[in-house]
């Protein structure tokens, strides 16, 4: 079965380094196949015969032995990443007049409910659930009205790793899906 693990919270400022060459041997120490990363914030796709709890907690395990800290790991399978890509309006996009992200879920905060806890103000963003993930787009000129910023203090986003729209749309094509595949 082909996956892709997400790495949580890794080489972004004083965060836990985490060189994606390393990365890849760790993953096909574990005996996982075709393993291929992608950027430098920690995305890897691989294949495993072993099921996605499984798998994510032996990479957990042996991240944590070879860096000296836990960093959560989400595994979704392949078809996973597609649905949620698939999801994403055609529209949406990262650039300088908007922001589009994808907030992946852990299982244990993987409900449509999460939405309303979040202290954002989504009159001003397009916010939606999606297969186990959180997607939003929002204006940059009402970037700030939105407070999106006060995600991170909320007690999920521990529970969740977000990836911009051209990082989900790539995950998926690595997984064999297409923006050419969906319908009109």
């Amino acid at each position: 079965m082909k996956y892709v693990a997400l790495l949580r919270g890794i080489n972004v400022g004083k965060s836990v380094q985490v060189p994606m060459k390393t990365l890849k041997g760790l993953f096909e120490g574990l005996g996982f196949t075709n393993v291929l990363t992608y950027l430098n914030s920690g995305n890897v796709v691989f294949e495993s015969l072993l099921d996605g709890p499984e798998a994510s907690r032996m990479i957990e395990d042996e991240l944590g032995k070879t860096f000296g800290q836990r960093i959560p790991t989400l595994v979704r399978t392949a078809s996973e990443m597609i649905e949620i890509e698939r999801s994403l309006p055609r529209e949406w996009k990262n650039d300088d007049k908007e922001q589009t992200y994808v907030a992946y879920l852990f299982d244990d905060a993987a409900g449509p409910e999460i939405i309303e806890e979040l202290p954002v103000r989504k009159e001003y963003m397009n916010i939606f659930y999606a297969n186990k993930a959180i997607i939003w787009n929002i204006k940059r000129e009402n970037y700030n009205r939105s407070r999106i910023t006060k995600i991170v203090g909320h007690e999920s986003y521990r529970r969740m790793t977000t990836r911009n729209v051209n990082t989900a749309r790539k995950l998926s094509e690595l997984c064999g899906g297409s923006a050419s595949d969906r319908g009109p």
